[in-house]
C-alpha cells in the first residue's frame, strides 16, 4: 500500500462523495468528509439508481455488497422497444460476458434510501473518517488532497476556475414510484419514444419506478396532475398488457443537460461525479459512471505520490470513460428520440441485427455493465 496522505477532504456526502470517503478511509487514507445537508436531508431524497455490474465489483470490495443485498432487486431481463419502428429486442443473462453470468442479474435497481442508511452508518463507525454533516467546510491544509464531490452546479469548480461545456436538452424528466400489473418482477424495460427515452425499473413486490423524458414544460405539468389523472396519462404510454394500480410518491420533474468539466483536477483538488460530469439517464448510466470515477481516485491513491501528483493522475485517467459514455448517450437520445423518416430505417436495423445476433448483444450489455472501455475484452468472447 502506497504511503497515506496526511489528509484528503470530501467536499459533498451523496451516494458518491460517500462513497468515496469510505473508499479511501478503507485504504487507511484520513479522510474528513463535509456536507451542508443533515443525515435526514441526504437520506430523502425519493428515487432509484440501476446498478450495473462495474459498481457492484466495487460495492464487493469495499464490503457493501452483502449488506445491500435485501434492498437490491435485480432484473434479469432488459427489454428494449422502440415505439416508432414497433421494434422489440429482449436482452437475458445469456448475453451477459461470461464474467458477470454468475451473479443474479443483468442489473439490480436500488433505492437512495437503504444506500445512504448504509454508507453514513459505515462512515459513522469508521475510525479514519470525520464525518461533518451541516457544517461549513473549513481550509484545508496545504498538503490535502481536495475532493469535489458536489453535484452538477459544484461551487468548487467554479472557484477553482474549472470551466466547462454545458448544454440543455430539450427535454426534462419525471420520475415516479408506481404499483404496475402485468409487468415480471425481475424484468426492466426501455422505451424509445418520439417525446424522450421512458424506462420501467423494477423495485420489487410489484412496485416499480418510472422514468419518464418529455419536453421540460410537459414533464412539470405532468408532475403537478392528480393521482387519477396522472396514473391516466401513465397508463396511455406504457406497453399494452402494463397497467398502473397505484402511485407510491409524488412525481418529480428535473431538468436534463449534458456536462463535462474541461479538466477534472486542479492542482490538490479532483472533481468527482456530476461535479465533473452529467449525461443523459437513458440507460441508466448515471450512478455507475460516478462511481468509475470512485474506483479511479481509488486506484491513483493506491499508487501513490503527492496530492497534486495523484489529482493529475486520476484527471488523466477518468476522460476517455466519461467521454465514450456522454457520447454515446447523446448519440442514442438523438437517434431515437424523433421520427425522422431518413433515420427509422436505420433504427430499424439496428435493432433487427441485436435481435439475431447474440454476440451484439453481449457487446452492447459489456457497455451498459463495465463502461466502454471495457469493450474490447469482450471481443474474443
Amino acid at each position: 500500500m502506497a504511503p497515506s496522505l496526511p489528509e484528503i477532504r470530501v467536499l459533498g456526502a451523496g451516494p458518491t462523495g460517500a462513497l468515496t470517503a469510505l473508499a479511501l478511509g478503507l485504504n487507511g487514507q484520513r479522510v474528513v468528509l463535509f456536507d451542508p445537508l443533515t443525515a435526514s436531508e441526504l437520506q430523502a431524497r425519493s428515487r432509484a439508481y440501476a446498478i450495473t455490474h462495474s459498481s457492484r465489483r466495487l460495492l464487493t470490495t469495499l464490503g457493501l455488497w452483502e449488506d445491500l443485498s435485501d434492498a437490491l432487486v435485480p432484473f434479469r431481463e432488459l427489454d428494449l422497444r422502440d415505439g416508432a419502428t414497433n421494434s422489440r429486442v429482449l436482452f437475458g443473462q445469456a448475453d451477459l460476458a461470461a464474467a458477470n453470468r454468475n451473479h443474479d442479474g443483468i442489473g439490480w435497481i436500488l433505492d437512495h434510501r437503504p444506500l445512504m442508511e448504509l454508507l453514513l452508518a459505515r462512515l459513522q463507525g469508521h475510525n479514519n473518517v470525520e464525518l461533518h454533516l451541516a457544517e461549513p467546510c473549513p481550509e484545508p491544509s496545504s498538503d490535502a488532497l481536495v475532493v469535489a464531490a458536489d453535484g452538477p452546479a459544484s461551487p468548487t469548480r467554479e472557484a477553482w476556475g474549472i470551466h466547462h461545456w454545458q448544454m440543455r436538452y430539450r427535454q426534462g424528466c419525471l420520475t415516479a414510484k408506481v404499483v404496475l400489473r402485468g409487468l415480471a418482477h425481475d424484468r426492466a424495460c426501455e422505451m424509445f419514444r418520439p417525446e424522450g427515452p421512458f424506462a420501467v425499473l423494477p423495485l420489487g413486490q410489484g412496485r416499480f419506478q418510472v422514468v419518464w423524458s418529455a419536453p421540460w414544460q410537459r414533464c412539470q405539468q405532468r408532475s403537478t396532475l392528480k393521482r387519477s389523472q396522472f396514473l391516466d396519462q401513465l397508463a396511455a404510454v406504457l406497453p399494452p398488457g402494463i397497467e398502473p394500480d397505484r402511485l407510491l410518491d409524488q412525481p418529480r420533474a428535473f431538468p436534463q443537460q449534458w456536462l463535462l468539466a474541461r479538466r477534472f483536477h486542479r492542482g490538490r483538488g479532483v472533481l468527482i461525479g456530476e461535479a465533473a460530469h452529467r449525461c443523459h439517464p437513458v440507460g441508466g448510466q448515471g450512478l455507475n459512471l460516478c462511481w468509475r470515477d470512485v474506483d479511479g481516485l481509488l486506484c491513483a491513491v493506491q499508487r501513490g505520490g503527492s496530492a497534486a501528483t495523484i489529482a493529475r493522475n486520476y484527471g488523466m485517467s477518468r476522460w476517455l470513460d466519461v467521454l465514450q459514455v456522454g457520447l454515446a448517450t447523446d448519440l442514442l437520445v438523438r437517434v431515437f428520440s424523433n421520427r425522422q423518416p431518413l433515420l427509422l430505417p436505420l433504427r430499424r436495423l439496428a435493432l433487427q441485427l441485436l435481435k439475431q445476433f447474440s454476440g451484439l448483444r453481449r457487446l452492447s450489455l459489456r457497455a451498459m455493465s463495465d463502461g466502454p472501455m471495457q469493450l474490447w475484452q469482450a471481443l474474443p468472447n
